[in-house]
C-alpha cells in the first residue's frame, strides 16, 4: 500500500498596497514554512496584477514556490501566457506553479468591456487553452486552428515546464484538470452570485465525494501522480469550535457539523484542525491546502511537520 502524499500549504496573498508589504508577506510565508505563495486574478481594487507580483516575489524569496490561483483564461492568449509563465519559471529557478480557470465574475468582465459568455463557452475556451499550454510546456511545435485560438508552428521560449493547476468546481473543468493538469484545484464553490465574488457553496461530504469521484474517474492511470488542492475559505484557531463556526453557518446556510467536516473550512484548535486535515486526505486525497491567514495556519504547519 502506497504512503499518502505529503501535506503542502499555500498562502494566498490578496490585498497589498506597496512593494514592501508584498515582499514582507512572501518572506514571512517562507519563514513560517509555507510551501507556496499564490496570487489571485481579479480586476478589483487592491489586488496587484498577478504575474508582475510573482516576479517581485521571486526576487525576494529563495525556497517557497510561487503560483496563480487562478488566472482567468479569458484574459490571456495561451501562447503569450505560456511565454510569460516560462520566463517567470526561469527567473524563479523553477518555482512557478501556473493555475488557470474559466473565469466567473460577470461584473469584472463588464468593467473591462469583455463579453461574459455562458459557462459552456468559457469552459470550452479553457479546454482549448489548457491543451495548448500543455503541448507548449512539453516542448512541442504547435499548430492549432481551433474555435478560439490559432497558432502556426509555434514553439515556446524559454522552454520550461512549470507545474500546471486547473481549478474550478464544475464537472467539466474537473475532468479537464484530471486529464491535463499536475494539480487539481477544488473550490467547493457553486453558482456565482450577482456581486461577482460570493458564491453558493457545496461543502457537504456527499458533494465533495461526488466532485472527487469525477476526478478519479477522469484521471484513470494518472490519478497517483495528481495532487488534489483545496482552497480553504476560512481558517480560525479557537478552543470553542461551536461558537466560532456559528456565524459562518448563519451566513452560508450550511449546518455547523457540515462545515466542520468540510476541507474548505478549518475551525478549531490546532489538534482538531490537524485531525480534520488527516481525515480529508484519507477520505478524498486532499494534501495541498491554500489558506489566506498566515498566523492561523503556521501552528498547524509546525505541528504537522513535527509528525503529529
Amino acid at each position: 500500500m502506497s504512503s499518502p502524499p505529503p501535506f503542502r500549504f499555500g498562502l494566498q496573498v490578496l490585498r497589498t498596497d506597496s512593494r514592501a508589504a508584498l515582499l514582507a508577506v512572501g518572506r514571512r510565508a517562507e519563514e513560517l514554512g509555507f510551501d507556496t505563495v499564490v496570487v489571485a486574478d481579479h480586476v478589483v481594487e487592491g489586488l496587484l496584477a498577478p504575474l508582475a507580483a510573482l516576479a517581485a516575489l521571486a526576487g525576494a524569496t529563495t525556497r517557497v514556490r510561487l503560483g496563480t490561483l487562478v488566472l482567468n483564461n479569458d484574459w490571456r492568449h495561451p501562447a503569450l501566457l505560456a511565454r510569460e509563465a516560462a520566463t517567470l519559471d526561469l527567473l524563479s529557478e523553477g518555482r512557478l506553479e501556473l493555475g488557470v480557470g474559466a473565469g466567473h465574475a460577470a461584473p469584472e468582465y463588464a468593467e473591462v468591456g469583455l463579453p461574459f459568455d455562458p459557462p459552456a463557452a468559457r469552459v470550452a475556451r479553457l479546454e482549448e487553452s489548457v491543451g495548448i499550454l500543455r503541448r507548449l510546456f512539453d516542448g512541442e511545435t504547435v499548430s492549432v486552428d481551433g474555435a478560439s485560438y490559432h497558432l502556426a508552428e509555434h514553439r515556446l521560449f524559454p522552454l520550461r515546464r512549470p507545474r500546471l493547476l486547473v481549478g474550478g468546481n464544475g464537472d467539466r473543468v474537473l475532468r479537464l484538470a484530471a486529464r491535463e493538469a499536475d494539480i487539481v484545484g477544488f473550490t467547493g464553490l457553486g453558482r456565482t452570485r450577482a456581486d461577482g465574488q460570493t458564491h453558493d457553496v457545496a461543502w457537504d461530504e456527499a458533494s465533495v465525494d461526488a466532485k472527487v469521484a469525477v476526478v478519479r474517474d477522469a484521471a484513470g492511470a494518472r490519478l497517483p501522480a495528481l495532487e488534489l488542492n483545496a482552497l480553504v475559505q476560512q481558517i480560525l484557531l479557537t478552543d470553542d469550535r461551536d461558537e466560532a463556526i456559528a456565524p459562518m453557518a448563519s451566513f452560508t446556510g450550511v449546518e455547523p457539523a457540515t462545515l466542520l467536516a468540510s476541507p474548505y473550512v478549518l475551525v478549531g484548535s490546532v489538534p482538531q484542525i490537524v485531525e480534520q486535515l488527516h481525515r480529508a486526505r484519507e477520505r478524498w486525497g486532499f494534501s495541498y491546502f491554500v489558506t489566506r491567514d498566515a498566523d492561523a495556519t503556521a501552528p498547524v504547519i509546525e505541528r504537522l511537520r513535527r509528525g503529529f
